[in-house]
């Protein structure tokens, strides 16, 4: 036993001794006495498992705050859960199964724990000879470590349950508890990493699409001896792999072994690696080159985002105002500043509230304000009054000394509208800008925040290169009346991106979204309209627009629908997984085809480009009337998790076919055009 642990598991003992409290309970210190600090409860998915099947049961432990739970390999110090099982004939339990831990430093050890309420998961299986009606009880005695940042106590419970052979039911509420859990317990990667140990360092290559979210990855070693647990884990991302660097353990391995990859608050991925060559990322250099490429590619996609519908409009505004500033250098420049100031610190706003988002567990990504429907009605009504506005229905007048926001001087009107460009560029993505994203995400916070950094100055460098070499800006065309004929021009490219945005937020609340974002644009250009009137015959009235338009935007925004509409069962010949239909189908004696992917799963996206996604699979489908249905396990749906258990799966792929009138056929997991062809005559 490790030497540390050894030392903690001593002070535990000791301390243990001196716990006393006057309760009684199921779980308690391991001394006999006082009530436990993780309190732990054994529940059944199904009161009534099925012989021949059986049912998920859990320890549901609760620490109390302060406290926490030890994973599997508890890391430098700790100890896991052991049970000792008092089963009745017939059946039999798995092994635990443990959710995604975190990791928590004490004094330099690292310790792989859980700090809230978790649950540790088992199968439970019945015997085919069981009588439905016989009583199964369940004796489990367990015994965990519960510790705080200064002490540890050991505690145990003899938990029970008491079943009975049946069919098999699951009441909603354990189900959707069940479920819960489940989500948070490791995915099979479905594809074999590669491992090296080399002058005490351990690098592992992990099969990884680079369009698939990551975030806080840490490598989490199911064995002793692989890696030293406290070491730093560098993450670099390199094309489709992950590739971690930490310091190597002192057990000697060039076998496989197993670990659990963290991509995000309680979700990772059970992977299994082989000792092999890991060839260095792409280019070199390690993390400094994925820093480089993530940044280079963060400029050319800001820099690309100039010429898109959304952002070039105003862009356009910024040049005019360049070439009716002749040759005032100074006055270019300070205005260029702090129009790139606007960009880049709104870019950091946006990239720093992502990065906090993510590390509280939300799984979001660059543009995450487009999820809330809110934000869409909002940006909708921006860049309708942007785009009337360019259109000359009204002028958008400076207010208490300042200058306006768009097409106006001054450096505060310059930094607002670079803060403008970049909040409204969010609908847009350029090329380039997936990949740096992605990376950004993996990468240390001063890096990440570079990245951001970097794609506030792509998008800002056109008006800095106008503004700092005046041979780009003497090639401007010289003010005339030309410049209003082209502002009007320019607002087509802004009345096309509102007509986007009103798409998207059909896509997310549906007809009814969609028509309170109509409604609401149409309001505002009638009081723009009116502010035009009445600015045209000299009057005022923009604070009044000001407020009716602010109370617009709140009233459609507490109007629209709180829920997404639901998604359509099928998209051409695309079926979504869904239990129910798939029993439909079978009943109407159509042949199927079922196949479960993630965004994830390396094998199964080069098999949907190999052999299902191809011509002459779509079209033999299409003639025998093959119904194909996908099932996208890249969330951990739980009705997907519970399908692949109940063929014997516990990962991506799958590959199922149903002939009609006959069970399923499970295809091979290396997939061809003539394997699915020669499924149908």
């Amino acid at each position: 036993m490790r030497i540390f642990q050894v030392i903690f598991m001593t002070l535990a003992l000791l301390a243990g001794l001196f716990t006393v409290q006057t309760s009684t309970a199921a779980a308690q210190s391991a001394f006999g006495g006082g009530t436990a600090h993780i309190a732990a409860q054994l529940d059944s998915e199904s009161d009534n498992p099925a012989p021949g099947k059986g049912t998920t049961i859990a320890f549901a432990m609760a620490p109390e705050q302060g406290w926490h739970g030890y994973w599997e390999n508890p890391g430098d110090a700790g100890l896991g859960m052991t049970v000792d099982w008092t089963l009745p004939k017939g059946v039999s339990v798995g092994p635990l199964r443990y959710p995604v831990p975190e990791t928590l430093l004490i004094s330099g050890l690292m310790n792989h724990v859980y700090e809230g309420p978790y649950a540790v998961l088992a199968d439970l299986k019945v015997a085919p000879d069981i009588a439905p009606g016989t009583r199964l009880p369940v004796r489990a005695k367990a015994q965990w470590l519960a510790c705080t940042d200064k002490v540890c106590v050991p505690e145990s419970g003899e938990l029970t349950l008491d079943l009975i052979a049946g069919d098999g039911s699951v009441a909603p509420t354990e189900r959707t508890r069940f479920d819960g859990w489940r989500t948070h317990l490791p995915r099979p990667l479905g594809s074999e990493a590669t491992y090296a140990l080399k002058d005490g360092k351990l690098r592992l290559s992990v099969p990884f699409p680079a369009s698939a979210q990551a975030s806080e990855v840490h490598l989490f070693a199911l064995a002793e001896g692989l890696l030293r647990y406290a070491a730093p884990q560098t993450v670099t991302r390199d094309g489709d792999r992950l590739l971690v660097e930490t310091d190597a353990g002192e057990g000697s391995r060039n076998g496989a072994v197993q670990a659990v990859l963290r991509t995000g608050d309680h979700v990772g991925f059970l992977l299994t690696a082989r000792s092999g060559e890991v060839a260095s990322a792409s280019g070199g250099g390690g993390q400094w080159s994925a820093i480089l490429a993530a940044l280079g590619g963060a400029i050319l996609g800001g820099l690309l985002l100039n010429i898109m519908p959304c952002v070039f409009p105003i862009l356009g505004i910024k040049a005019m105002k360049l070439a009716k500033a002749g040759g005032d250098e100074r006055s270019v420049r300070r205005e260029a500043l702090a129009y790139t100031l606007g960009v880049i610190l709104t870019c950091l706003a946006l990239g720093g509230l992502l990065l906090a988002l993510r590390t509280a567990g939300s799984a979001v990504g660059w543009a995450f304000q487009l999820q809330d429907s809110r934000i869409i009605l909002a940006l909708l009504l921006l860049v309708t009054a942007i785009a009337f506005n360019l259109a000359g229905l009204f002028e958008l007048r400076a207010y208490g000394g300042g200058e306006g926001l768009v097409g106006k001087g001054g450096v505060a009107g310059s930094f607002w509208t670079g803060a403008l460009v970049a909040f409204v560029a969010t609908p847009c993505t350029g090329p380039f800008m997936a990949a740096a994203m992605g990376a950004a995400l993996l990468l240390p916070l001063p890096a990440a925040l570079a990245v951001f950094a970097g794609l506030g100055l792509g998008l800002a460098l056109p008006f800095l290169l106008l503004a700092y070499i005046p041979a780009l800006r003497n090639r401007l065309p010289k003010p005339g009346g030309w410049m209003g004929r082209f502002q009007k021009i320019l607002a087509i490219p802004m009345f096309l991106t509102a007509l986007g945005l009103v798409w998207l937020l059909g896509q997310q609340r549906g007809v009814w979204g969609m028509t309170i974002g109509l409604s609401a644009a149409l309001l505002l250009a009638l009081l723009l309209w009116w502010l035009g009137g009445r600015q045209r015959i000299g009057k005022g009235g923009g604070l009044i627009a000001a407020i009716v338009g602010s109370a617009l935007l709140g009233g459609a925004a507490i109007a629209l629908p709180t829920s997404a509409p639901i998604a359509a069962e099928q998209n051409g010949e695309i079926v979504r997984f869904d239990v129910q239909k798939l029993g439909e189908l079978r009943a109407a004696n159509k042949p199927v085809f079922l196949y479960f992917t993630a965004d994830w799963c390396l094998t199964c996206k080069a098999n949907e480009a190999a052999a299902i996604d191809r011509a002459e699979t779509r079209a033999a489908f299409e003639k025998a009337g093959v119904s194909v249905m996908v099932g996208d396990w890249t969330n951990a749906d739980p009705a997907i998790t519970r399908f692949l258990e109940g063929q014997g799966r516990s990962g991506v792929p799958l590959y199922l076919w149903y002939a009609p009138g006959k069970e399923a056929q499970t295809l091979p997991q290396l997939l061809t055009p003539a394997t699915l062809t020669a499924l149908v005559p």
